[in-house]
């Protein structure tokens, strides 16, 4: 605006010469009536309202009207006259029309407001100082506000009440600047104002809110850009709106931002990020397809996101199209999340210190039979499969278990109360401190969260078994100012994570309490039995064939690993207006520097473990079973830690970019933007496996970005990025990206007029773009275009009769291949932004994606070639599509009652499109996964429970192992009178939910507000692996899940209340005819596919969080010194409603691991 005004005043000599040779005398002329409601409107958009009612331009000096001044109007269908008596009642102006201008000047006769009565003999008046009340645009005192005298640091800020007073300098200037985070800068000329007998400025301010502030401006691909130019798909969300009682960022994404698929499969502190993705996942393989992260221009990975503080966000931004992302080529394949932290403010320092406690617990745990149920069901799970089998459990252990006799020789666990704590506390404090001069201007934050496990534990070890995670994290942003032209930004970023638990994790602990016999021996005998030892007592026992079963509480309390993560990042930016060189025109560089760190190491005794001796049936003492003599079993035990050093990661990054940027109005209708930016990459890390993955790895490209738009209604938008990768042969090496962009703001068209009273805003914007990825294929395969072979085929080079002597053997991990190349993706995007009767917006996206060159293992090429390592090529196609839509409803009744709403929908499809797979016959084109969702499931058709052996006989044959009555039956897909892996179809919906939404709303009353937020999940299934519930199950050999022998399964209740038996021959029981094995007819093994009976629907409506909330008032404030406060209890995973019912069903699959959690919270926040 200072630009225009500028411009204006150079040509209004010109202007006036021409309006007094066209006219001799002001003459009033016919306008068109204005009609105006608004409240809090600045006097240069009432300007731009008449000019589009009018087609009159209001023409003036800055120096004669400060247009950024707030006023509130009511006009229907008014004439000028009226309009204008109203904007400059009060002021020493007039207004005249000629030709096509609206010229504003000063008066000829005397002002109308009254100045203070003269005396005789009048005297100089010396100012002395400024005071007034500042209030915000619903009229209540707004405390805190900056007021300075401008091109000075003479400043003060408004008190508790609103209340400011400013002393003034001699000499100094006269116009006074107002500032408030949010709100516009004020700026007042006090040569306006009448200064009172004493030398008093008395001004009274509102602010209101600031349309270019961050409500109103997206964080876009290297920069910001006003919503209202805005062509591609692009949510912000309000950095206000991820708070909640979570130390995790991530784990409160779900359902608040449209156009992102995300949900939680753990809650252990350290392992509960939650997994997100942009539009869903559009690609398949072992490539990268999660979206891009980038903190202050940072690439920062998912533990990064989840430590940031909402207190220290600025900005929140997904980009979701191909324009919104193509500047980013390569990395941001699949969508980017950008976000800003704050930066300092002009002013005094204010400190922010927010500090919470509280308590969490598993959303629901596993529940368990009893354990004489346990017994009795093991048996007949040993006689149903074999009437002649061995009885694991006489029924004389059942009778005296049964009575609660002698528990060290009838004993009698329960896993989950013994090693699991009900609840646990939490605690999260952030500390925030800002504010600084013209010159420099600082942001200081610094985190300490403590996240509690819930893991039982116990004084026997003088070290804790329960998880604890210690986060620190600081930042620091640094503004200066070097020269009028030059600004500095200097940024230090630290994360640091201290992580103590027990060994393997806290999942392990659950997983062991499940998987472990429950009445086999007692957890630990007392100390009293041999007073002597300086060791726990641990139960045990013998397991049938040898060996000692799996002691859960043992092994939790055996020991410990800690690991400490480290990252430390370096940033400055340097930008330069080059204003000099023609207007618009600015340079910036950007550069940081990032170290990564990472090592884990264990401490851990071997238990000594014991039997009861029974003489009599009575119990007679103890015998030690690993002593690790002739004959024991087991490891031996020892009384002190070892030491076992685990992994360590050491890595850094470097990167630099340089743009330079473009940006300018001509004529007060084209708007021209440009951006030209070259960025380069080196990621270096210590702990590579092969010699080609130590080199170091760089990156480089070049984007560029052209807008322009004629008249804020039409708006066009050219991206670029043209990048390269090391992975590709030099034929392939460089890749360029382009996507266009339109937009139409209808709402800003002549015809449109007549709807403005109603609907505020209406744009239609299009997109389509090009975007590639190199992050494709596994992270090993480093560089495609060069062959992998190593002499490490074991001893295979034998010579002469000297078997003793060999040579190491050839093999090749990878062949050259220089035809792998990008994988590419043609995105569409059409979107509607609606804005009606200023309170209620809606924004809806839809979009396309189709993706080519997907690398695919050529899984049809024969193994007769005698090739010993796969062969890749581009082959793959998929496609996406879905819509994104978010809903927002604002609306203050009154000064003490207002009320906000907030509703998403996030709806992604794919589809596979080409795969590498045999041309299926047509009774056979089940068997294609092209036309199923990238993630779909694939399994057998259960159809019920065989009922008797008849059944079986007259059944296909199922070639998955023995069955009988009771198990599985399946269908027969093809006819072929056999079921085996031809008949496996797609079943279920998708793994990853198609559909994620939420809804929520927050209304307050004076001091005090409430809020809640849903979140739900719909279209999608997981199935539940009955191999790792199948009970009674003796572990024998270390299994992929870490189970080892010892470990024996326990009972779910849901087993033991509905499973089918002789008794009870339901063909739709939950579980089949029990057994002490895992069945393959009925699991999913190595040698048999899974089934639609383990199917289950993953939907489930939650209440994500609510929070009520008390802000102290005016007079509470004043009595503590404080700006303000806020005292509130907030709660997260509420409640949840869903059909499945054996554990929380956003764990899926993983239902057995670590739970998520329930959290109360109470916390303080307090401004000083």
């Amino acid at each position: 605006m200072d630009r225009i005004l500028f411009s204006r005043r150079l040509i209004l000599p010109f202007i006036f010469l021409l309006l007094v040779t066209r006219y001799s005398a002001v003459h009033a002329q016919v306008t068109a009536p204005i009609t105006l409601k608004k409240a809090n409107i600045s006097l240069a958009d009432v300007f731009k309202s008449i000019k589009k009612q009018t087609g009159l331009t209001v023409f003036y000096s800055n120096n004669l009207l400060n247009d950024k001044e707030v006023v509130s109007v009511d006009f229907n269908k008014a004439g000028l006259k009226e309009v204008f008596g109203v904007l400059l009642k009060g002021k020493d102006l007039n207004y005249a029309v000629r030709d096509q201008l609206i010229v504003i000047e000063k008066s000829n006769e005397p002002a109308p407001v009254v100045a203070p009565p003269k005396k005789e003999p009048a005297k100089a008046v010396v100012p002395k100082k400024v005071q007034g009340v500042v209030t915000d645009d619903k009229g209540l005192t707004l405390p805190g506000v900056s007021v300075k005298v401008k091109g000075t640091t003479n400043g003060t800020q408004s008190d508790i009440d609103g209340r400011y007073s400013l002393s003034l300098k001699e000499g100094s200037s006269t116009i006074i600047v107002f500032s408030f985070v949010g709100s516009k800068s004020q700026e007042f000329d006090l040569a306006n104002y009448p200064v009172s007998a004493a030398g008093v400025y008395k001004i009274d301010v509102q602010m209101g809110a600031d349309k270019n502030a961050l409500e109103e401006v997206a964080v876009v691909a290297y920069g910001t850009q006003k919503k209202t130019s805005l062509v591609s798909s692009i949510t912000t969300v309000n950095p206000k709106q991820l708070k909640g009682p979570s130390s995790n960022l991530t784990t409160m994404l779900a359902g608040v931002v449209p156009g992102m698929i995300s949900y939680q499969r753990s809650g252990e502190p350290g392992a509960d990020n939650a997994q997100f993705f942009i539009r869903g996942v559009g690609t398949f393989g072992a490539g990268k397809v999660d979206p891009l992260i980038l903190i202050d221009g940072i690439e920062s990975g998912t533990t990064d996101l989840a430590r940031l503080q909402p207190d220290d966000i600025s900005g929140f931004s997904v980009l979701k199209d191909a324009t919104a992302s193509s500047l980013y080529g390569a990395r941001g394949a699949n969508g980017v999340i950008l976000v800003t932290t704050k930066r300092g403010d002009v002013g005094a320092v204010k400190f922010n210190i927010r500090g919470e406690n509280s308590t969490s617990s598993n959303i629901k745990n596993i529940d368990l039979a009893d354990n004489i149920t346990y017994m009795t069901l093991a048996n007949e799970a040993v006689l149903t499969r074999d009437p002649l089998g061995v009885l694991p459990y006489s029924q004389n252990k059942i009778d005296h278990t049964a009575k609660g006799d002698d528990p060290l020789l009838y004993p009698s666990n329960n896993w989950i109360k013994q090693l699991i704590k009900t609840k646990t506390n939490n605690q999260r404090f952030n500390m925030n401190a800002s504010g600084g001069t013209e010159k420099a201007k600082y942001y200081l934050a610094m985190t300490y969260n403590i996240d509690n496990g819930n893991l039982a534990e116990n004084s026997l070890n003088n070290f804790s078994n329960n998880i604890k995670l210690q986060s620190y994290s600081i930042l620091s942003n640094i503004t200066l100012n070097l020269t009028k032209t030059t600004e500095a930004v200097v940024s230090l970023k630290g994360l640091f994570d201290g992580y103590h638990g027990p060994i393997n994790g806290g999942g392990y602990t659950f997983l062991n309490a499940l998987w472990s016999n429950p009445v086999a021996f007692p957890a630990i005998y007392p100390g009293s039995l041999l007073p002597y030892a300086n060791h726990p007592l641990f139960g045990n026992a013998i397991i049938p064939g040898g060996g000692l079963y799996m002691n859960p509480y043992a092994q939790s309390l055996s020991g410990y690993q800690t690991s400490n993560t480290s990252t430390l990042t370096a940033q400055i930016n340097l930008n330069q207006k080059l204003d000099f060189i023609t207007q618009g025109l600015s340079s910036r560089v950007m550069a940081y520097t990032t170290r990564y760190s990472y090592f884990t190491i264990s401490r851990q005794y071997s238990p000594y473990y014991y039997k009861s001796n029974v003489l009599n049936g009575q119990f007679s003492g103890l015998s030690l079973l690993n002593s690790g003599e002739t004959g024991s079993i087991g490891t031996p035990p020892t009384e002190y830690l070892t030491y076992n050093p685990g992994g360590s990661v050491s890595n850094s990054t470097t990167y630099i970019e340089a743009a330079i940027n473009y940006n300018r109005t001509f004529g007060q209708k084209h708007a021209v933007s440009g951006l030209l930016i070259g960025t380069m990459r080196n990621y270096l890390t210590a702990n590579a496996p092969t010699l080609q993955l130590s080199l170091p790895s760089r990156n480089q490209g070049v984007s560029g970005r052209f807008t322009y738009g004629y008249d804020n209604r039409y708006l066009v938008e050219f991206n670029f990025g043209y990048n390269g990768s090391e992975r590709f042969a030099s034929n392939h090496r460089f890749g360029f990206f382009p996507s266009v962009g339109a937009g139409w703001v209808i709402s800003n068209e002549k015809f449109f007029e007549p709807l403005l009273s109603t609907i505020d805003n209406l744009k239609l914007r299009f997109t389509y773009g090009l975007v590639g990825n190199d992050q494709i294929g596994s992270a090993n395969d480093r560089f495609f275009y060069l062959s992998d072979v190593r002499l490490d085929n074991g001893s295979n080079g034998q010579f002469g009769t000297n078997y003793s002597y060999s040579r190491p053997g050839v093999i090749t991990y990878r062949y050259e291949n220089k035809n792998i190349t990008w994988e590419q993706s043609r995105q569409t995007n059409i979107g509607m932004d609606l804005t009606v009767a200023k309170n209620f917006t809606l924004t809806v996206d839809a979009y396309q994606q189709n993706r080519d060159n997907i690398l695919m293992v050529r899984s049809t090429i024969p193994t007769s070639m005698g090739l010993q390592a796969d062969i890749s090529a581009n082959a793959g196609k998929s496609s996406s599509k879905g819509i994104d839509i978010a809903m927002d409803y604002k609306k203050s009744f009154n000064n003490s009652f207002w009320v906000q709403s907030r509703g998403t929908l996030t709806y992604a499809k794919s589809k596979l499109l080409k795969n590498e797979e045999p041309v299926y016959p047509d009774n056979l084109k089940y068997l294609s996964k092209v036309g199923n969702s990238l993630s779909q499931i694939y399994g057998l058709l259960a159809e019920r429970l065989f009922i008797d052996d008849k059944d079986v006989a007259n059944s296909p044959v199922q070639s998955f192992g023995d069955y009988k009555a009771g198990d599985i039956k399946y269908r027969d897909m093809n006819g072929d009178g056999k079921i085996t892996s031809s008949d496996v179809v797609p079943i279920g919906y998708p793994q990853v939910p198609e559909i994620i939404y939420g809804f929520g709303f927050s209304f307050g009353y004076k001091n005090f507000d409430i809020s809640a937020f849903f979140q739900g999940s719909a279209r999608s299934s997981f199935v539940i692996n009955s191999a790792d519930i199948s009970p009674f199950y003796l572990v024998n050999g270390l299994q992929n899940n870490g189970l080892n022998t010892g470990n024996q399964s326990g009972l779910l209740s849901s087993i033991a209340n509905d499973h089918w038996s002789e008794d009870n021959r339901n063909p739709y029981a939950f579980w089949p005819r029990l057994s002490t094995k895992i069945q393959a007819n009925n699991s999913q093994t190595i040698s048999s596919p899974t089934s639609t009976w383990w199917l289950r629907n993953g939907s489930f409506v939650r209440l994500k969080s609510a929070e009520l909330g008390y802000n102290f008032n005016k007079k509470q404030l004043r009595s503590l010194h404080l700006n303000s406060a806020r005292i509130y209890l907030n709660g997260l995973n509420l409640l949840t409603l869903s059909s499945f019912k054996l554990w929380d069903p956003e764990m899926g699959t993983s239902g057995l691991g670590y739970p998520i959690q329930k959290v109360f919270n109470v916390g303080l926040r307090v401004e000083f």
